[in-house]
């Protein structure tokens, strides 16, 4: 479960959710271990000689998460622990937004439940190093966090809700009554990765929050968010299962479509087929040019994850994770 690339020179680091581990990729296609044990490992990010990474301890039984986190490995060889559960649970950002139908009728409501607002939730699952400091993208707490290398943790932005209409045709598939045809449903944002552009504006992928198929559509997103303020524009839509994105030397922004089997291309707001890579899960670019995009392990047909290099539109596999 190769949630997570950092190009670092000619360092390449994965974040394996499967085994626990933050690893290195060396010349022969093997990874050696960097972190080992880590719960829930998903995102990582360098700064020079500090690294950071994501952790989330999640009960299964009841499907939600008890910890989550950034862990930041000081030049000195020390751990910091950014604790997002409790910043979650003492500020609940998206609070502000309001999430599901606004309609009275009971048989919508039935069907689709009464409006909420952000509940308490925190999944630390992607991180990018900024301006001396580190930008989470918490996936539960549908915002992008700001820590400091001491464990500081603040809000800098949270994501809109995703809204989409329930058309006639999704009522007829899904099977569901006729008075939830036309209704409109916020769904959360829940972004997934963040990276700095060289306009020095952050970028974000989004999942829709809702069916990740694409039964409403395929709704993944690409924010822009300007770190000073906290303002957030959507640049893109129409991904399916935005789950990770990388930005090119002129520009060009790359993103994995989970759902899709593939890695597109924005360009001039244009979005474009890259390649073809069933399972591809998360991009990450490096020097001349070269795209780095790791696919997630499958079981039937059995197939590893693998490290994957696009180079003048040549793929090459540089390694494999299995667990």
């Amino acid at each position: 479960m190769p949630f997570s690339i950092a190009v670092d020179g000619p360092r390449v680091l994965i974040a394996d959710g499967g085994t626990g581990t933050v690893g290195q990729l060396q010349p022969d296609g093997s990874i050696t271990p960097v972190v080992t044990g880590v719960d829930g490992v998903a995102g990582v990010a360098v700064r020079g000689k500090w690294l950071a990474y994501t952790s989330t301890h999640t009960d299964f039984d009841t499907f939600t998460n008890t910890a989550s986190g950034l862990n930041i490995r000081t030049p000195q060889g020390t751990t910091v622990y950014a604790d997002t559960h409790a910043f979650e649970r003492a500020n609940n950002p998206d609070q502000i937004n309001t999430y599901g139908v606004a309609s009275a009728d009971p048989c919508v409501q039935a069907v689709l439940g009464p409006q909420y607002t952000g509940g308490v939730d925190s999944h630390a699952y992607n991180v990018a190093s900024w301006n001396g400091r580190w930008i989470v993208a918490d996936a539960g707490a549908n915002a992008l966090l700001t820590v400091d290398d001491a464990g500081t943790v603040s809000t800098l932005a949270v994501l809109p809700p995703q809204p989409a209409e329930i058309t006639a045709e999704v009522v007829a598939a899904l099977g569901m009554p006729d008075c939830v045809a036309g209704v409109t449903y916020a769904f959360e944002p829940v972004p997934t990765d963040v990276e700095v552009g060289a306009d020095g504006m952050l970028y974000v992928t989004t999942l829709p929050g809702g069916p990740e198929s694409a039964a409403l559509g395929a709704r993944g997103s690409v924010y822009r968010v300007d770190p000073n303020t906290g303002v957030s524009g959507r640049v893109a839509t129409g991904f399916l299962g935005a789950t990770n994105l990388a930005i090119g030397k002129n520009g060009e922004i790359y993103v994995t479509e989970l759902f899709g089997g593939q890695v597109s291309v924005l360009r001039g707001g244009v979005v474009s087929p890259f390649a073809a890579l069933p399972g591809a899960v998360s991009v990450a670019t490096g020097a001349n040019g070269r795209v780095w995009v790791a696919t997630m392990a499958n079981e039937d047909p059995a197939a590893p994850g693998t490290i994957v290099s696009i180079s003048n539109g040549k793929v090459k596999v540089q390694g494999k994770v299995t667990h």
